[in-house]
């Protein structure tokens, strides 16, 4: 099994980036319930540098290499200065144990790594886009807007937006129809996230960079659209063709987003018994042939993407 690493992180942040994110979706291909788009986010300043000449071709793949200077305000995020010399190697964040692509891991495996996986990131969100949105707008344009609702929700975590930080709101972008919305986002799982702004500022802004999941950006071109949430910082998108498999916190974001996914559709199935045929605890609302079946029997429910080919 490949083993993700932070390489790719390492770059961005030698090219200036003060926050790096990646980002995965899940439920793409779903016939009912949302997709979803997770992000875990990590600091810059707690990555181990590259050295000089990896430095450099990283930086030279930026049109907006960041000079010295410039790079160390950078480490000055809420008033307290890091420098990298000063960082014992030891320290330096480095990938989880038993991180991979998540679909290459069992339904225990990820759950067992999912608590781990949230604390190891600075901040983590996973934004959705209902079957509704799906409908209505497309597959592509859901993704963006559940991409940006995560990213948005990741910022508000660290302040980023110029408020408190502390614990942070339970919040996976639009709700599920009706009554249910509510009962599933209740007591959701969310990191604890602190941070105090001091009166030590940034001496210029941050910049935030995105690593994607895939051959495109479907962030970028939702940025600024009617539905789009505001963003306080929008991030610079690299897209990376697996980068679940290359990449620690893309990978983190699949896990993550895997798992919020699979509990959901879990607690759907057991929401209501009209929801029992179609068996969404065990095929999590993919097209399984039992699914058709019950689709083509009893009909798609409210919950259902009726856009779509269903049987």
């Amino acid at each position: 099994m490949i083993t993700p690493t932070l390489e790719l992180e390492r770059e961005l942040a030698a090219q200036g980036y003060d926050l790096i994110v990646g980002f995965d979706e899940v439920g793409r291909g779903a016939l009912a319930g949302p997709v979803m788009v997770g992000c875990a986010a990590i600091w810059a300043r707690d990555l181990e540098p590259l050295n000089d000449t990896d430095r450099a071709a990283a930086e030279g793949e930026s049109d907006e290499a960041l000079s010295d200077t410039d790079r160390t305000a950078a480490g000055v995020i809420y008033g307290e200065a890091c420098n990298d010399a000063d960082v014992p190697k030891s320290q330096f964040l480095t990938v989880p144990d038993g991180v991979a692509d998540s679909k290459l891991l069992t339904e225990h495996r990820r759950e067992a790594i999912y608590d781990e996986l949230c604390d190891w990131c600075a901040a983590w969100a996973v934004g959705q886009a209902s079957n509704t949105e799906i409908d209505d707008w497309g597959i592509t344009y859901a993704l963006g807007i559940a991409a940006l609702r995560a990213l948005a929700d990741v910022e508000r975590q660290l302040g980023l937006d110029g408020s408190q930080c502390g614990t942070a709101a339970n919040n996976f972008g639009s709700p599920l129809r009706g009554e249910l919305s509510a009962e599933l986002t209740e007591g959701s799982p969310r990191t604890t996230v602190t941070a105090s702004a001091t009166a030590s500022a940034p001496t210029r802004p941050i910049r935030v960079g995105a690593i994607l999941d895939g051959p495109s950006d479907y962030i970028t071109k939702a940025l600024g659209t009617f539905d789009a949430p505001d963003v306080p910082i929008p991030a610079v998108v690299t897209t990376k063709v697996k980068g679940d498999r290359s990449c620690a916190t893309v990978a983190s974001a699949a896990v993550i987003a895997k798992v919020t996914r699979d509990r959901l559709m879990v607690d759907l199935a057991q929401s209501d018994p009209k929801y029992a045929p179609y068996e969404w605890a065990h095929n999590k609302g993919y097209g399984s042939a039992a699914h058709r079946a019950a689709i083509a029997e009893h009909g798609p429910t409210a919950l259902h993407r009726v856009s779509w080919h269903l049987t």
